[in-house]
C-alpha cells in the first residue's frame, strides 16, 4: 500500500472546536461529502453554522477523487460530522456526489457514483496511519449506521426520506474491512 502523503488544510475555526485527547478515539465514521467537487466542500466546511462556536460542520480528512488527502481538523479537536458520536470519532469524508443537489427529494435517492480505486487506497492508506497513531481505534462505521433518522421528503413532506445516506450503496465496504483491521460499529 502506498504511503499516506496528507495535505494540511484546517479550517479556519479549527483552533475553535473543542480539544480532546486523541488516545480517546476509538471510532472512524465514513462519509461522502454528497457535493460536486472538493472545492464545494472546502466551501461548505468552511461556513459558520453555529454561531455561539463560531464553527460549522466538516470532517477531520477528506480524500478527492484521486487519492488527494487533506487534513482539515486536527484529531486532537472535536469536529462536527456526526449526532452523538463526535468526542469519540474522527470523521473521514470521501468526495462523492451521493444525492446532490435533491438531497431530500424522495424522487432522488440513489447514489450511483463509484468510489475510484485511488480514493479507496488512499482511504486504506489513511485508515493504516490512524491505527498506527491512535491506539484505541478499534471501530468503523458508516453515517448512514449511526445517524438512522428519517425526516418528510422535500418534494412531499408525506414521504419519510433517510436523513444520511452516506457513504451509500456504492461504498466498497467488504474491501475496506479486509483491509482495515477495524470493526464495523453498527448500534
Amino acid at each position: 500500500m502506498p504511503p499516506l502523503n496528507s495535505v494540511l488544510a484546517p479550517l479556519p475555526y479549527e483552533t475553535r472546536l473543542d480539544a480532546r485527547d486523541p488516545a480517546s478515539v476509538d471510532l472512524v465514521v465514513i462519509h461522502c461529502t454528497e457535493l460536486p467537487d472538493l472545492a464545494a466542500a472546502r466551501e461548505y466546511g468552511e461556513r459558520v453554522l453555529y454561531p455561539a462556536s463560531g464553527t460549522g460542520n466538516s470532517g477531520h480528512y477528506y480524500i478527492d477523487r484521486d487519492g488527494a488527502t487533506l487534513r482539515y481538523v486536527a484529531e486532537d479537536r472535536i469536529a462536527h460530522h456526526v449526532r452523538g458520536y463526535n468526542p469519540r470519532s474522527l470523521g473521514i469524508e470521501l468526495v462523492n456526489t451521493g444525492r446532490y443537489p435533491h438531497w431530500l427529494d424522495s424522487r432522488h435517492q440513489a447514489m450511483d457514483e463509484a468510489y475510484p480505486p485511488a480514493q479507496v487506497d488512499a482511504l486504506l492508506a489513511l485508515l493504516a496511519q490512524l491505527r498506527a497513531t491512535l491506539p484505541s481505534l478499534r471501530w468503523i462505521a458508516g453515517h448512514e449506521d449511526l445517524d438512522t433518522a428519517t425526516v418528510e421528503a422535500s418534494d412531499d413532506p408525506a414521504v419519510q426520506v433517510p436523513r444520511k445516506r452516506d457513504p451509500g450503496p456504492r461504498f466498497p465496504w467488504p474491501q475496506v474491512l479486509a483491509a482495515c483491521g477495524l470493526e464495523r460499529l453498527r448500534p
